[in-house]
């Protein structure tokens, strides 16, 4: 639409320009020709007008009948004519207007023939010794040729432009096939993902959409860890459940003790269910999760395990730089924070030092420090198996390790444990912005 108004008001522009061009062109020279008339005229001393013969006349159309040009000259007091172009034998002279001295007037005239013809008058006067006369030069162009060379101007104009608009809106189409050629792809693919015949849009595809390929991907990425980490809170749910379901069926066969233990397995199944239905609601986070200062949700969870575990008078160096900052849901951190330095705070003897920073890559790395007795070699893989710890509520780092292992693998990150400086372990966080 805006092509066609462009193409449109482009032409009507370019037909008025060449309109008044030619207009101002045709113009010019009958006034040209006029004053080449007055250059051949003569006026003898007592005030009468002759004109050279017709083969004497500045151009040859005003000798020929009915050829298009005509002139004549009439008195300026009467119009009475005074001469007349042989072209204009036999016609009738078309109505005239009385001109002052040295004015030039253009108008449009319709002849008996049917044309139209563009009018030019010009008034003058000379000086003789009998006196001053004052004459008007007339001069007639048929607008026949004029029209004609305008409708083959707006011919060619008008199909040039309509042959420039089709050849652009093919471009145009053309571009537009192309260019969203790989929209069309990313719409099958991901129709197969909707279909269950491939988990991930594949690609390659161009830098412009890359983004937004790579966003899908993600997204459909953390729904798949988040369907997996249902699954995994149920059945941890299960398996948690079985011991205090065991414990509760042998309390049957024992009255007495009966009152104690329901109330005691049930409080633990309570705990239970309040943990894994935390972890199952730790949702990852989604592509527009906004980025979150890690430095505040990190001194709120010390304040508070600094209360719990107040008789350790544990020193936590947090360096942690104000503005570093995760793109990662507040109740995720604070669930990974949370369980990790809950950990540290059971086994440190009374130092533990939080760190982070973010790689050029933008790959943020959190670590926690602290010195206690530290981790065996040998059961590094064995705390971090889901189902590889006998109890959950044994302290230690296996439950926090599991429960924070399985949010960050929500943001595609990873964890994993080494030998700290301060003599304990060091659990170190990689997540990928």
């Amino acid at each position: 639409m805006v092509l066609i108004i462009f193409l449109t008001a482009t032409g009507m522009v370019l037909d008025n320009a060449f309109w008044k061009s030619t207009e101002m062109s045709l113009r010019e020279r009958m006034l040209e020709q006029i004053y080449q008339l007055l250059a051949v005229s003569d006026i003898d001393t007592h005030g009468k007008l002759t004109m050279p013969l017709p083969l004497n006349l500045p151009y040859p159309q005003l000798a020929l009948p009915n050829s298009g040009s005509y002139a004549f000259i009439g008195r300026n007091d009467n119009n009475s004519l005074l001469w007349r172009s042989p072209s204009l034998y036999g016609r009738p002279i078309p109505q005239t207007f009385t001109l002052q001295v040295g004015e030039k007037r253009w108008t449009q005239v319709q002849m008996d023939d049917g044309k139209d013809y563009y009018l030019l008058g010009f008034g003058f006067q000379r000086t003789v010794k009998s006196g001053v006369y004052s004459y008007n030069f007339y001069l007639m162009n048929e607008l026949a040729p004029l029209h004609k060379q305008i409708y083959l101007y707006r011919y060619q104009l008008w199909g040039g432009l309509v042959g420039v608009g089709v050849l652009l809106l093919i471009t145009q189409v053309l571009l537009l096939r192309w260019g969203l050629a790989p929209l069309r792809i990313v719409s099958k693919e991901l129709n197969a993902i909707d279909v269950g015949g491939q988990k991930q849009i594949n690609g390659p595809y161009p830098r412009e959409i890359k983004k937004l390929t790579d966003n899908i991907n993600t997204l459909l990425a953390k729904e798949h860890n988040r369907q997996i980490r249902y699954r995994n809170a149920l059945a941890d749910l299960a398996h948690s459940l079985k011991t205090p379901l065991t414990v509760l069926s042998g309390a049957q066969d024992q009255p007495d003790n009966l009152p104690a233990v329901v109330g005691e397995q049930s409080t633990r199944m309570m705990r239970i269910v309040e943990r894994q239905l935390q972890r199952a609601g730790a949702a990852g986070s989604l592509v527009t999760t906004q980025s979150l200062a890690v430095y505040g949700v990190a001194e709120r969870i010390i304040a508070s395990l600094n209360k719990v575990y107040g008789d350790k008078h544990i020193i936590v160096d947090n360096q942690l730089s104000p503005t570093l900052t995760l793109r990662c849901d507040e109740s995720d951190i604070i669930e990974i924070l949370g369980n990790l330095l809950d950990n540290s705070f059971k086994w440190s003897k009374g130092k533990i030092q939080l760190s982070g920073y973010q790689e050029k890559s933008g790959i943020v790395i959190l670590r926690i420090d602290d010195d206690g007795p530290g981790i065996k070699p040998e059961h590094l893989d064995h705390i971090l198996q889901r189902g590889g710890r006998a109890d959950e509520f044994t302290p230690g780092h296996g439950i926090g390790l599991t429960v924070a292992a399985d949010i960050i693998d929500t943001y595609n990150g990873c964890l994993h444990i080494e030998q700290s400086l301060l003599g304990g372990a060091a659990v170190i966080v990689e997540f990928l912005e």
